[in-house]
C-alpha cells in the first residue's frame, strides 16, 4: 500500500488502536515520561546529517564485515514511534553516538519510504533523508531479509542487533524502556569481544576502490565519476566490468545517463554480459531509453539468460517480448476503431426482459429441438440472472437472495447445455457457459470457454456478454501469469500480448469500468511495464477523472518520476482546463497535502507549511462551491492544520503550533485518532506538544490544550497500535534500562 493511500479509508474504518496501559509506563525512570525520554527531534535536529555510515545491502555488509573482521549492527527503525524517531533525528545524528557505532558494520532496515524515487532523472542517488548514505529502497530491501534471519516473526523498532561473522547474535535490544541500555549493549559488545578487527587494508587507488563493496569506497568512485573526464570514466566502467563481484550497478546507471553516447553503449553491453541478477532493475531501467534495436535485443536476451537463475527475469523478459508483440488473440488495432464513437443501448426494464423470456419459451416449446432457439433461451435467461432489476428484485430479501440467483444462473447453463447437444455452436453460447460458469465458481471452465468466444467475437461487438468473455479472457490471462510466477514456472509472451491487448480494449468498451483499468495498470507497474502503465494511467483519468484510486496512481506516479515539485502544478494545470471535473479541486487539496508531507520528510519545513497553506484554501474553495464535500473536506483540513502544528512545534513556535493544533482538534474532533501519510495523528501530536508546552514553562497553554484533548470523543484519544510495546527484550534487560544519563 501506498504511504499516502491509506488516508483513502477515512470513512470506510478507522486504524485498530488501543491505550497505553499504565503498567506499560512502569518501566520509566521514575519522574520521567516517554516524551522526555525519547523527546521529539526539532527541525534543526533533523537538518544535521547522519554520523552512522549504513552499508547499502545485506551482500555488501556481510563481504565488508569478513573483510574488515568487524561485526555488523542491525538498526531497525519505524515511522510515527516516538523512541524510533528519537534514535533518527537525533541520536543518529549525534557526533559521539556516531564514533560509538563506528566499530560496526552498520545497516539500516525500515519498511518506510521518505523519497518518491531512489534515483533523480540523471540517474543520481536520491538518498533517504531520514537515515542518509542509502536510498529509500535500499533501506526498504533491508528490512525483509532482516526479519527473516534475526527479527524471530516479531517486527518491533526501535531495535539493535549485533551479528557477529559466523551469523550468530551477540545481543537484540528492543522495548529498551531508555537509550542508556541500548548504548552500553552497543559499547560493550565491541569491548568484550574476543576477535580483534583486521588490520587496516592500507592506500588504494581510485580503480582499485571499484572493486570494493564498502559504501564509502562506492560513494567515492561514483563521485569521481561525475566529475571526470572522459578518459577517467571510461577508465572507471572498464574496472567496474573487470570486477562483476562487486555488481557497482551504481556507476552502471550513472554510465547509462550519460550525455556522452559512447558511455551509454558500454553501460549497456556491460549490463547485456552480466552474470549478475542484482543488475535487472537496472536492465529494466536501461529499457525504458531510446537505443537500437540490437541493444534493446541484447538486453532482453540477459533478462532470458537471467531467468535461468532467477524468475523475475524470466518474467521480465516474457513482459517485454509479450508487449512488443503482434500475436494476441483480441486485435487490439481493429477493435479500438470499431468502438470509436460506440455506445451500448440503455437496460431493458425487468417487464421488456419478462416478455423476451415468455416469447422465447414458446419458441422453444413449438421447435423443442431446434438449436438456435434453444440458443435464444440460453441467452435470454443469463440476461435475466444479470440484469440490475434481478439484483434489485432479490435484494428485496437478502436470506433468499444468493440461493435463487444461483438457480437463475443454472438455468442459463442447462439451457445452454441443451443448445449444445442440438448443435448450436457461437461465440455467445461459449460466452454463456464462461459468464455462468465465472459467475457460479468453476473458474477454470469460465476461462477455457471465454477463451472460445475471444477468439470468434467481432470486434467492435458493445454487448454485455462480449464485454463480460473479455474481461474473463483477459483475467484468466492475468491469474495464470500470477501462477506461473508464484510458482517459478515458465509461460508463454503470447499470455501478455493477449492480456494487453484485451485490457486496452475493455479501457475504450462502453460497458468497461474503473476496475478493469487499475487492473491492468498495477499489473503492468508490478511487472516493470512502466511505460506502458503510464499511457493507460493517462487515458483512464480522462474517462473517469473522480476516481480516487486512480488519482492515488497519479500522485504515486507523479511523484516517482518527477518529483515532489511537480505534483501540484499538474493539478494546477488540469483545473486550468476547461473540461475540468467539477470536484477536481478536491484532490487538488490532497495532492498538496501529500506534498507537505513529502517535503517534511526531505526535511523542508518552509516548503512544507506553504503546500498545507495551499491544501487548506482548496478545500474552503470545494466547500464554498459543493457544500456536499464540507465532511470529507474538513477532515483533511484537520490533517493539514496538524501538519502545520507538527512543523511549528518542531521549529520552535510553540504558540503557533497551540493554535493550529486548537483548530485541527475543532475542525474534525472525531478524526483525531486517525493517521496522517507519515504516521502521525493529531491525538499524538497533542501529546508531544503539550510535554513541550510544559518543558518551556507555558503551563496556561498545556492546560488549555488538555481540556480541549479532553472533550474529543473516546475513540479520538487514542494511541496508533503501533505505540503500545510490550515486554522489553532479554538484552534490554541484561544491559540496565535504568535511567539515561545522557539525554
Amino acid at each position: 500500500m501506498s504511504r499516502y493511500s491509506r488516508t483513502a479509508a477515512l470513512f470506510a474504518a478507522t486504524f485498530a488502536v488501543a491505550p497505553i496501559a499504565a503498567a506499560q509506563q512502569s518501566g520509566l525512570p521514575e519522574g520521567i515520561t516517554r516524551e522526555q525520554m525519547w523527546y521529539a527531534p526539532t527541525a534543526a535536529d533533523w537538518a544535521k546529517p547522519v554520523q552512522i555510515r549504513w552499508q547499502r545491502t545485506w551482500q555488501d555488509a556481510l563481504a565488508v564485515a569478513q573483510e574488515t573482521g568487524r561485526p555488523i549492527l542491525v538498526c531497525v527503525n519505524m515511522d510515527g514511534e516516538i523512541a524510533s524517531e528519537h534514535y533518527a533525528g537525533i541520536r543518529y545524528r549525534t557526533p559521539e553516538i556516531g564514533k560509538l557505532y563506528e566499530p560496526y558494520i552498520c545497516v539500516i532496515a525500515s519498511v518506510y519510504r521518505h523519497t518518491p524515487s531512489d534515483y533523480d532523472e540523471a540517474g543520481n542517488r536520491v538518498e533517504c533523508p531520514r537515515f542518509h548514505g542509502v536510498t529509500c529502497g535500499e533501506h526498504i530491501a533491508m528490512e525483509p531479509i532482516v526479519y527473516e534471519q534475526f527479527l524471530d516473526s516479531t517486527r518491533v523498532a526501535p531495535r539493535h542487533i549485533m551479528v557477529e561473522l559466523d551469523g550468530s547474535e551477540t545481543y537484540d535490544v528492543y522495548y529498551a524502556w531508555d537509550t542508556d541500555s541500548v548504548f552500553r549493549a552497543i559499547r560493550e559488545g565491541i569491548e568484550n569481544r574476543e576477535r580483534k578487527p583486521n588490520p587496516p587494508r592500507g592506500d588504494r587507488s581510485l580503480l582499485d576502490k571499484v572493486a570494493s563493496r564498502d559504501s564509502v569506497d562506492r560513494e567515492e568512485v561514483e563521485t569521481a565519476y561525475l566529475s571526470g573526464d572522459p578518459e577517467l570514466k571510461l577508465a572507471l566502467l572498464q574496472a567496474a566490468l573487470n570486477h562483476p563481484e562487486a555488481e557497482q550497478t551504481g556507476l552502471m546507471r550513472l554510465a547509462l545517463y550519460d550525455l556522452d553516447e559512447n558511455l551509454n553503449t558500454i553501460a549497456r553491453m556491460g549490463l547485456s554480459n552480466t552474470q549478475s541478477t542484482k543488475s535487472i532493475d537496472l536492465i529494466l531501467e536501461a529499457l525504458r531509453g531510446v537505443m537500437p534495436k540490437e541493444e534493446r535485443a541484447a538486453l532482453v536476451d540477459t533478462l532470458q539468460r537471467l531467468g535461468q537463475q532467477d524468475i523475475r527475469a524470466r518474467t521480465l523478459a516474457n513482459v517485454q517480448q509479450g508487449l512488443g508483440g503482434d500475436t494476441a488473440a483480441v486485435d487490439a488495432g481493429r477493435w479500438n476503431k470499431a468502438l470509436e464513437g460506440a455506445e451500448y443501448p440503455a437496460p431493458r426494464s425487468a417487464e421488456q426482459i419478462d416478455n423476451q423470456l415468455d416469447a422465447i419459451a414458446k419458441k422453444v416449446e413449438a421447435a423443442p429441438t431446434d438449436p438456435s432457439s434453444q440458443l435464444e433461451a440460453a441467452v435470454a435467461a443469463l440476461d435475466f440472472a444479470v440484469a440490475p432489476s434481478t439484483a434489485a428484485r432479490l435484494a428485496r430479501n437478502p436470506a433468499t437472495a444468493e440461493r435463487f440467483s444461483r438457480a437463475y444462473f443454472q438455468d442459463a447453463l442447462d439451457a445452454a447445455h441443451e443448445a449444445e447437444r442440438l448443435g448450436a455452436s457461437s461465440w455467445e453460447l461459449d460466452a454463456v457457459f464462461a459468464i455462468t460458469a465465472f459467475r457460479m465458481g468453476d473458474a477454470d471452465i469460465a476461462y477455457i470457454r471465454a477463451g472460445k468466444a475471444v477468439a470468434a467475437l467481432p470486434p467492435g461487438d458493445v454487448s454485455w456478454n462480449g464485454m463480460a468473455v473479455l474481461d474473463i479472457f483477459a483475467d484468466g490471462r492475468r491469474r495464470s501469469i500470477s501462477d506461473a510466477v508464484r510458482n517459478k514456472k515458465d509461460w508463454p509472451a503470447k499470455w501478455m500480448s493477449d492480456l494487453h491487448a484485451t485490457y486496452s480494449v475493455l479501457a475504450q468498451h462502453p460497458l468497461g469500468n474503473v476496475v478493469q483499468v487499475m487492473t491492468h495498470y498495477d499489473f503492468l507497474v508490478a511487472l516493470g511495464a512502466d511505460r506502458q502503465a503510464g499511457r493507460i494511467l493517462q487515458t483512464a483519468l480522462m474517462r473517469y477523472p473522480m476516481s480516487w484510486d486512480l488519482h492515488q496512481r497519479f500522485r504515486d506516479r507523479t511523484l516517482k518520476l518527477r518529483g515532489v515539485r511537480a505534483i501540484e502544478p499538474a493539478y494546477d494545470n488540469w483545473l486550468a482546463r476547461e473540461d475540468a471535473p467539477s470536484n477536481l479541486r478536491w484532490y487538488a487539496g490532497y495532492a498538496s497535502i501529500v506534498a507537505a508531507e513529502t517535503w517534511r520528510q526531505s526535511n523542508q519545513p518552509a516548503e512544507a507549511l506553504a503546500a498545507y497553506e495551499r491544501a487548506l484554501t482548496h478545500y474552503e474553495m470545494t466547500i464554498a462551491t459543493d457544500p456536499s464535500t464540507e465532511t470529507s473536506s474538513k477532515v483533511y483540513m484537520s490533517f493539514a492544520f496538524a501538519g502545520l502544528a507538527r512543523i511549528k512545534m518542531e521549529t520552535q513556535d510553540l504558540d503557533g503550533a497551540l493554535a493550529d493544533l486548537l483548530t485541527a482538534l475543532r475542525t474534525s474532533p472525531e478524526s483525531a485518532a486517525l493517521l496522517d501519510g507519515l504516521e502521525f495523528s493529531t491525538y499524538v501530536t497533542s501529546i508531544t506538544l503539550r510535554a513541550r508546552l510544559l518543558e518551556a514553562g507555558k503551563e496556561g497553554a498545556a492546560t488549555e490544550l488538555a481540556a480541549a484533548v479532553a472533550a474529543l470523543p473516546e475513540e479520538a484519544r487514542r494511541r496508533p497500535a503501533y505505540d503500545t510495546p510490550g515486554a522489553p527484550s532479554v538484552d534490554a534487560t541484561r544491559f540496565g534500562g535504568g535511567s539515561d544519563n545522557g539525554r
